[in-house]
């Protein structure tokens, strides 16, 4: 990963868009910003970046419209940053080629985190991931079997990448808990096993009807 990383704010909140500014230059990032929306599509791929903040709602156009677009000619990691929290809503955006999704008003540690983590995989682009005989494709969320094709929801890709990291070592619900929501509102824990459950059984529809197992007390462990 290159040193000093670029990221490009596409948000349309001058308050937002001065703090994540103020954020990103104080962890050691250099920032452009987009504050004309006329022709926004041609300054993003004009524009040198590592990683690009773009948020939903856009005065001249929809964010996830627009990424779709973005997404004809350029395989930079995208963070949305919206104030909708619907499943359906993060499906829509990782279909439309998010590489993650996160709620306003974020959690500046947590949002620093994805970061990272996007800029050390873009860094990984070229490898290719593989889960038995499942094609794992993290950045578009999808897992590929003999041309089948699974869309994973955000949080079921962060459960099912962090898990296949470690693989054959347990994982703690406190510690997916932690890595899955990112604000200071009540979660209740069934919210989890919930997530687990729908990544299971998507599992299972490519074959894999057994591969997370639950450890009473413990956590799950991928196996």
């Amino acid at each position: 990963m290159k040193l000093n990383n670029q990221v490009l704010i596409v948000e349309d909140d001058e308050t937002i868009r001065k703090e994540l500014k103020i954020l990103l230059c104080n962890a050691g990032y250099r920032v452009v910003e987009i504050s004309d929306y006329k022709g926004v599509l041609n300054q993003m791929k004009a524009l040198s970046c590592d990683l690009v903040l773009l948020d939903v709602n856009l005065p001249e156009t929809n964010g996830e419209m627009l990424l779709q677009e973005y997404r004809k000619n350029c395989d930079t990691p995208v963070i949305m940053l919206t104030s909708r929290v619907t499943e359906l809503d993060e499906m829509l955006s990782m279909s439309y080629g998010a590489d993650d999704y996160i709620t306003k008003p974020y959690n500046p540690s947590i949002l620093l985190l994805r970061i990272k983590a996007l800029l050390k995989r873009a860094g990984k682009s070229e490898e290719k991931r593989f889960y038995h005989d499942i094609d794992v494709n993290v950045a578009r969320g999808e897992l590929c079997k003999n041309g089948e094709k699974i869309i994973l929801t955000k949080n079921e890709m962060l459960i099912f990448n962090h898990l296949f990291e470690r693989q054959g070592q347990i994982v703690s619900r406190d510690e997916l808990m932690t890595l899955l929501w990112d604000n200071d509102e009540f979660v209740n824990d069934n919210a989890l096993s919930v997530n687990v459950s729908r990544l299971r059984n998507k599992l299972c529809d490519l074959g894999l009807s057994e591969s997370i197992e639950t450890r009473k007390k413990q956590g799950y462990i991928l196996l």
